[in-house]
Parts: C-alpha cells; sequence; structure tokens
C-alpha cells in the first residue's frame, strides 16, 4: 500500500495508528538525508544518512524509488519492500507524489498494489498544521503549501483519497479502502 499527503497532512501519526491496529502491517522505513526531528527514532521512523550514504546506496541500486523533496534526499529501500512482500505482509510505504508514481511503475501488475492520498480539509488548515508544528521557517512553509497544492492536483492518480479532517475517521476510512481492495482482490481470485 502507497500512502501520499502534502507535507504535514499527518502522514506519519495515520500510519503508526493503522500499524498499531493492525500488527500485521509492515512499515517501509524510508531512507534520508534531513535530519531527525524532536521524537524521531532512527530506523523506526526513518534512516537517517549522510548525503555521502545516500549516493552510495542510490549507486549501488539499494533503493526502489528516490527522490529530492525540500533540499533532502529520501528514498525506499528495495530489499525492504521485496522481503516484506515475499513474506505476505501488507507493506505500506509513505512517499510522496513523484516516489508513487515511480512504485506504480515497477510493481503495479506485479503485487497487489493499492495507492490513497491523503488531503487536508482545506490548505489554510494545513497551514496551520505546518505553522504548529514549528519545525520550518516562514518561508519553508510558504514553500510547502505550494508544493502542497500541486501534489493535491495529483490525487486523482490514486486508487482511493481521504479527507483528514479527523484521525480516527481518516483510519477508519482507509480501512474501508483496504477491506475494498481485498474484496476485489479475493473476487478476482475466484474467477
Amino acid at each position: 500500500m502507497v500512502l501520499s499527503a502534502p507535507s504535514g497532512c499527518g502522514k506519519t501519526t495515520i500510519l503508526n495508528r493503522l500499524l498499531n491496529r493492525h500488527p500485521d502491517w509492515v512499515r517501509s522505513v524510508s531512507v534520508t538525508t534531513r535530519p531527525s526531528r524532536l521524537g524521531e527514532k532512527n530506523g523506526a521512523d526513518y534512516e537517517f544518512v549522510t548525503p555521502r550514504r545516500f549516493q552510495s546506496l542510490k549507486e549501488r541500486r539499494q533503493f526502489l524509488e528516490h527522490a529530492r523533496v525540500f533540499g533532502q534526499d529520501y528514498g525506499t529501500r528495495r530489499a525492504a519492500v521485496e522481503g516484506g512482500i515475499k513474506k505476505g505482509a501488507t507493506v505500506v510505504l509513505t512517499i510522496d507524489v513523484r516516489g508513487a508514481r515511480s512504485v506504480r511503475r515497477l510493481l503495479r501488475g506485479k503485487v497487489p498494489l493499492l495507492t490513497i492520498f491523503v488531503l487536508p480539509p482545506s490548505i489554510t488548515v494545513l497551514r496551520e498544521r505546518l505553522e504548529k508544528r514549528s519545525t520550518d521557517s516562514p518561508d519553508e512553509i510558504d514553500h510547502r503549501i505550494e508544493k502542497a497544492e500541486d501534489e493535491v492536483k495529483a490525487a486523482k492518480e490514486y486508487d482511493g483519497t481521504v479527507i483528514n479532517r479527523d484521525l480516527a475517521q481518516t483510519v477508519r476510512d482507509i480501512e474501508t479502502l483496504v477491506k475494498e481492495f481485498e474484496k476485489k482482490l479475493q473476487t478476482r481470485r475466484e474467477k
């Protein structure tokens, strides 16, 4: 499953809630060159690496997808995703629009793939969330909002969308999309 959303829309919080409710699901831990935020743990939230280490992983083709976002590099380790899939686990990737496009291109038709885009209730609410997070300068927030407006246009590329007005409802909405997807897969297998 691919879960995408604009920066500040709650992807990590949503994912943590989903993983607590579904212990059989596996988080794909992204590799990044950005500094950790307060409370983030290396290896659990992200794998924090130096730009040099990231470049080495990229050159050795260790990434399923990778992108430069807001001046930092992010990537999804190929082996971790493929290993989870081989074990039959639901592997959840929280990646941006470009990463989702790459994953769709690489995996669609090879493994069951569900893509979900989480929308903010509004751009105004998203700005308030980013400001409340207190991790970015006003210029960085403006840049994130500008990017969010572009990303929201890509929501139509996803299998499903949910609006994150209320965390508990958002989690239930995602679970409903997953159940519907699993039902379709089961129907196809039975034919």
